[in-house]
């Protein structure tokens, strides 16, 4: 697990007014999980306020952005955090960013590609893994199609390896 890889919570949606506010589309748990947070990309954003817009979203104001042209020119900005200023997790909890990258194998041990993606469609979530031949497939993130996952591999059963 790579502590130090960059993980998105919010992206700048435009300007919010002409002080130099911007509204953020928030990714992940939403305004509770950013609200931690002082600073984004690598200490180049510094927030000074930070509040929910009670729309799913939030409204920042950085330090280093005092206009709305400032605040314009950041629209589609990701903010980013360091893997590793993200809370622990409990037994059986993952982040997204720490499946990303890791390389799956069959129960029987066979190497079958390496975790893409992970979406979550409404049902739970589901990772997106890529075959050597470029091909993808889907595996549900629940026990019986993914035994165990660790920092160094995911393990699929063998009947939904097949993609």
């Amino acid at each position: 697990m790579a502590l130090d890889r960059p993980v998105t919570l919010a992206a700048i949606a435009g300007a919010h007014g002409v002080g130099g506010e911007v509204r953020l589309k928030l990714f992940g748990e939403g305004f509770a999980s950013l609200k931690p947070h002082k600073s984004f990309n690598n200490g180049a954003l510094t927030v000074t306020s930070l509040r929910d817009d009670s729309k799913g979203g939030a409204i920042a104001r950085f330090a280093e952005v005092t206009d709305r042209t400032a605040a314009e020119k950041l629209r589609s900005t990701t903010l980013t955090v360091p893997r590793s200023a993200l809370p622990p997790l409990a037994e059986g909890e993952y982040y997204y960013t720490d499946l990303i990258g890791l390389p799956a194998v069959s129960t029987n041990g066979e190497a079958i590609g390496t975790c893409v993606a992970v979406e979550n469609f409404g049902a739970g979530d589901v990772i997106e893994i890529e075959r050597p031949d470029r091909k993808r497939f889907m595996v549900p993130m629940r026990l019986e199609a993914v035994p165990e996952w660790d920092e160094t591999r995911i393990v699929v059963t063998e009947a939904f390896a097949e993609g």
